[in-house]
């Protein structure tokens, strides 16, 4: 295990901050920061994280804090890019008590740290999407001030760096409950797009059976699933078009209205957007295969 110090990164001893895009392709070994603590963001793919000797899933989204003396590395690395944000302790100091008593607060820079350090312990903030495309402008903003440098950066970085740390604590407050609603709202209209997408289908009448707004709905589709509601009925539509065409003789623009689509051009050209080749070709093949086996 190897021992890294804050002055690998900066020798600026009145201001203990370095922020850093790290790309991952290969296992990074246990190490131990002997002098700061980290703050990492997940910005893409996902890898083990091994921490003291246990290991968990990490992933795009996951945010954590490791403290000094934790021990921690990476495993099997996917398509990892991380944010690194190291800064010695007192730095949260600048932190105002309305903030410090926070719950959020209090778990992800203060509790979970703590506990990550002496046991297994893998609780993590994990933003949605549309909090993750937020925290990685705010990232972006702070990179572009540290790498600048411009007259007045370190005070700039302070203010920017605070805001992250309360738009992160309240996340952390927030997560438990509002996923637990949002997971609800969305099997509420799952379901109701799943029992309905051969229907006329509007994203109104399924926000209003799921009690949530458009919205919002479009929110908690892209967090979960990455994708629209819109995106995810025509899926649906589509995979009903597609075993339509292997199972039946009906003719293409008949299977178009059965699923759904008004137009059988429309139908046509988001089937062959979806599998490379139109629903006429698709067909024939799909019949030269059977008779040739």
């Amino acid at each position: 295990m190897s021992n890294v110090y804050l002055t690998w990164f900066t020798t600026d001893e009145q201001f203990p901050f370095f922020i850093q895009y790290g790309g991952h392709d290969e296992d990074t070994e246990l190490h131990r920061h002997v002098d700061f603590s980290e703050l990492v963001i997940v910005l893409n793919g996902h890898a083990d994280h091994i921490v003291n000797n246990e290991t968990s899933f990490i992933k795009k989204g996951d945010v954590f804090v490791i403290n000094g003396d934790t021990p921690h590395g990476y495993k099997d690395p996917h398509q990892f890019k991380i944010c690194n944000i190291m800064y010695r302790a007192e730095m949260l100091r600048f932190a105002g008590p309305d903030l410090r008593t926070s719950n959020g607060y209090q778990a992800l820079f203060v509790l979970e740290p703590y506990y990550r350090s002496i046991q297994a312990y893998q609780s993590k903030l994990s933003l949605p999407i549309p909090s993750l495309e937020y925290v990685a402008s705010l990232i972006s903003g702070l990179m572009e001030e540290y790498q600048g440098r411009a007259q007045g950066y370190q005070t700039m970085l302070l203010s920017r760096f605070m805001e992250l740390v309360v738009y992160l604590s309240r996340q952390y407050d927030g997560q438990e409950n509002r996923h637990a609603n949002n997971l609800l709202h969305l099997a509420s209209a799952i379901s109701y797009i799943e029992d309905h997408y051969l229907e006329p289908l509007s994203l109104q009448s399924v926000a209003e059976h799921a009690n949530v707004s458009v919205r919002h709905l479009n929110r908690i589709f892209r967090s979960y699933y990455l994708l629209t509601p819109i995106s995810y009925l025509l899926r649906l539509r589509l995979e009903r078009a597609f075993h339509l065409l292997k199972q039946t003789n009906r003719p293409v623009t008949q299977i178009s209205y059965e699923c759904g689509f008004n137009d059988s051009n429309y139908f046509t050209r988001q089937f062959t957007k979806a599998y490379g080749v139109s629903p006429r070709l698709f067909r024939t093949q799909h019949v030269a295969a059977s008779q040739g086996g």
